[in-house]
């Protein structure tokens, strides 16, 4: 392979857009179903689950691939967690999208979803990787995304998640994180049930979780003077935080101490795997 492995781990946003788009159709009253997304899903299961490699009947990602902790060495990482999760959300997602379609579910997508390898545990905690004896805290907390923004699963345990946020909220680097990194602690507090980790996480003090007058997220000054994913993660965790998911508790991740929210067109995010 030249150059770099790719970063899958956007791959199954196609799969998590459509499912939200569903949603917000069907809250307005509209079909749920549009079947001009049918290429590009079926399309997406198709290349996650040919891109899966399996080992003795257990389905990997990779080596090579280029974790979205992006400190690891691409040509040697296998399994990140985040990614591992997010796999196993988008191809039952996929599939249910087919069943609506009236059409079975794919095959060989199927084949990957039901044996994907389990995120790897060290000392209690979700590691970032395989491979690795110790998660390094610096650049992106990644592994908390497993259980935060993608929904539950039978795959990711929330009380070993629950203790990989609270060693990732004592120890992580936080001049080394990148604006979307905040978010991503808040929205897997806010799943935890924790609304003050939440907020505090939102709206830490530090030198890339900072926006400008015209709603800029600068992250090395003049150098990156806006960072777009910052912005993203803010939109993305504060729906999470006061839509909440489906069945869940209202405003799960506003604390109960006197704050007043109101909202409006917010689409309850999915509470579980397949839902969208």
């Amino acid at each position: 392979m030249d150059g770099l492995p790719p970063a899958v781990g956007a791959a199954p946003h196609v799969v998590m857009l459509l499912g939200a788009a569903r949603r917000r159709r069907l809250l307005d009253g509209l079909a749920g179903e549009q079947s001009r997304a049918a290429v590009a899903l079926d399309d997406t299961a198709a290349f996650m689950s040919d891109y899966a490699d399996e080992t003795d009947g257990v389905f990997h990602l990779g080596p090579p691939v280029m974790p979205a902790q992006e400190f690891y060495d691409p040509r040697e990482t296998a399994d990140p967690t985040y990614e591992l999760a997010y796999w196993s959300f988008g191809l039952e997602l996929a599939g249910r999208f087919r069943e609506r379609r009236g059409l079975p579910r794919d095959e060989a997508a199927e084949r990957v979803r039901a044996a994907m390898a389990p995120p790897t545990v060290h000392h209690g905690r979700y590691a970032a990787v395989a491979g690795e004896a110790e998660t390094r805290p610096d650049d992106h907390p990644s592994m908390l995304m497993a259980y935060g923004f993608v929904p539950a699963s039978p795959a990711v345990d929330p009380a070993t998640m629950r203790a990989t946020l609270d060693w990732a909220l004592e120890n992580w680097q936080w001049d080394s994180a990148w604006g979307w990194d905040f978010p991503v602690m808040a929205m897997t507090a806010a799943r935890m049930a924790d609304a003050d980790a939440a907020v505090d996480v939102l709206l830490r003090d530090a030198w890339k979780n900072r926006y400008d007058a015209a709603g800029h997220n600068p992250q090395m000054g003049s150098f990156l003077p806006l960072y777009l994913p910052g912005n993203g993660g803010v939109l993305a965790a504060v729906s999470l935080m006061v839509a909440g998911w489906r069945g869940g508790p209202e405003l799960p991740g506003i604390p109960t101490d006197g704050w007043v929210v109101a909202h409006e067109g917010l689409v309850p995010w999915p509470a579980g795997e397949g839902q969208g």
